[in-house]
């Protein structure tokens, strides 16, 4: 399988266009996410203006920009349109009224935003997140059915891996809305946070996650979100490290081992 190998640019938020592209690049990815943020260098309230040119930059840089990261907002999705980015990721966050009632809300808000994602053509990426959001492929596949095609689940392996969950049964439940997936390790401490870490420093197994993306015949964006805890080396190091563990293991096929 071919994937597009991309990268979370949250790290490096702050940045223009051209000086992103040109450092992600020389880190080895040819795609990218980029945070559309009230933090970033694009935001909410600029999107319109310079998202376009942004995504322009990475372009000439050789970086496909595969989605943001932000809300679903009308201007958002314009500018999403304008800039040729085909996805909003979004993750579903929990309230204080409990599960049963954030789900609802959170499905009428993408109901809401169906509407949307039709007129501007960009899809709309779900996210599972552990903590207070809906932390499980199942639960977001629930929030999704019935919902257009172009409503999309963003599969997140440490995420995936801290709810216990297996990717040969949740890559299989989600294939058919399947739009990005999200490359990443995490394990818990003895005190109960969780610890972001490298490749082999976590609960997930990424070569059980590329086994089940070669059944599910995934050839789509992977994307390593660049986060770690340990704050002593530098995401760089670390995320370059992680790209070529990633790409060097997943060039054999699971299915002649």
């Amino acid at each position: 399988m071919t994937y597009l190998w991309s990268v979370f640019t949250k790290p490096w938020a702050g940045l223009p266009g051209d000086e992103l592209g040109r450092l992600i690049a020389g880190l080895g990815f040819a795609g990218a996410e980029v945070p559309v943020r009230d933090t970033a260098y694009v935001t909410t309230a600029t999107a319109e203006a310079e998202l376009p040119t942004f995504t322009k930059q990475l372009r000439d840089e050789g970086i496909d920009p595969i989605s943001v990261a932000s809300d679903l907002t009308e201007p958002v999705f314009a500018a999403c349109a304008a800039a040729g980015v085909p996805m909003i990721r979004i993750m579903a966050p929990l309230g204080d009224d409990g599960y049963a009632a954030s789900v609802r809300r959170n499905r009428a808000q993408l109901e809401t935003s169906v509407v949307l994602a039709e007129r501007y053509d960009v899809q709309v990426g779900v996210q599972p997140h552990h903590g207070r959001f809906v932390s499980s492929t199942l639960g977001v596949m629930q929030l999704l059915d019935g919902l257009p095609e172009r409503f999309r689940l963003v599969w997140d392996a440490a995420h995936d891996a801290l709810a216990g969950d297996d990717p040969a049964i949740t890559i299989e439940l989600g294939v058919d809305r399947l739009g990005i997936v999200n490359l990443k390790n995490a394990k818990y401490l003895d005190n109960g946070k969780t610890q972001f870490g490298q490749a082999d420093e976590g609960l997930s197994d990424w070569s059980a996650v590329h086994a089940a993306l070669v059944r599910a015949e995934y050839s789509g964006p992977v994307c390593l979100t660049a986060q770690y805890s340990d704050v002593t080396v530098s995401v760089e190091d670390r995320v370059r490290k992680d790209l070529q563990t990633a790409v060097t293991s997943w060039r054999r096929d699971p299915s002649r081992e």
